[in-house]
């Protein structure tokens, strides 16, 4: 099975080729350039470079956030757009979940893996997992935990380390650009893989047991409201006030 994934949770993002659970190329996206620009263009060229083209593609992947809104929904755009013409189906797989799989891979069962992106404002899109005895990359590799949020960094490490099931390690951007209050209060961190050719991998599983979607149901993981509507809320607020 031939699937072709791309992660648009951050600026430079990653686009992979996957061949049933082998990772065939991962490339790192330009970050000088948005997503616009650059899509479907590196997709293309990805697959070409491998004698292939998108009509071969069994099945596409994509992740669904959370993230910048604009990245999301340009990815989301592209993989549905090609999934669409070529009659194939499509794989979202949540990026915090990626981030686990690949801080999981080689620990023990019973890890308690945490997974934090910056979601700027100073707050952290965070998940937490425990990690099971099933094979690295399989969708039940991974316990929630606690799904998906997002709030200050220290209140999510506060109320985590206070829980019954503290984490061992936290992976991600937002992990790395906190490392400090992480590392200080013993917990380890991780720097973020390339999510693309997990979530390739991720996607081969849930293939697997029948859970990939038409293009158009896919639902982006957003966790926090977009900020146009937020904006748009604090005037309507604004001007109805005496």
């Amino acid at each position: 099975m031939r699937i072709l994934a791309l992660d648009t949770t951050t600026r430079d993002g990653s686009a992979a080729l996957v061949v049933d659970d082998d990772v065939i190329d991962q490339r790192r996206g330009d970050a000088t350039r948005t997503h616009a620009e650059r899509l479907p263009r590196e997709l293309v060229a990805l697959v070409a470079a491998h004698g292939t083209s998108l009509a071969e593609i069994d099945l596409f992947a994509v992740a669904s956030g959370p993230g910048s809104f604009t990245g999301l929904r340009i990815g989301i755009a592209t993989i549905q757009g090609m999934a669409f013409v070529h009659r194939r189906r499509v794989a979202a797989v949540s990026a915090l979940d990626a981030l686990a799989q690949g801080a999981a891979r080689d620990a023990a069962a019973g890890t308690v893996v945490g997974a934090w992106m910056d979601a700027r404002r100073r707050d952290v899109f965070a998940a937490l997992y425990e990690v099971t005895d099933r094979p690295a990359f399989e969708v039940d590799r991974l316990r929630v935990i606690e799904p998906p949020t997002v709030g200050p960094p220290g209140d999510v490490l506060a109320r985590w380390r206070s829980g019954p099931r503290a984490p061992a390690v936290i992976v991600g951007d937002g992990a790395v650009m906190y490392r400090a209050g992480i590392e200080g209060v013993g917990v380890g961190v991780a720097e973020p893989p390339l999510l693309a050719g997990i979530i390739g991998r991720l996607a081969a599983a849930r293939a697997r047991r029948g859970e990939t979607v038409d293009p158009v149901g896919i639902q982006p993981l957003y966790v926090r409201r977009p900020d146009a509507e937020i904006d748009r809320d604090k005037r309507e607020r604004g001007s109805a006030a005496p």
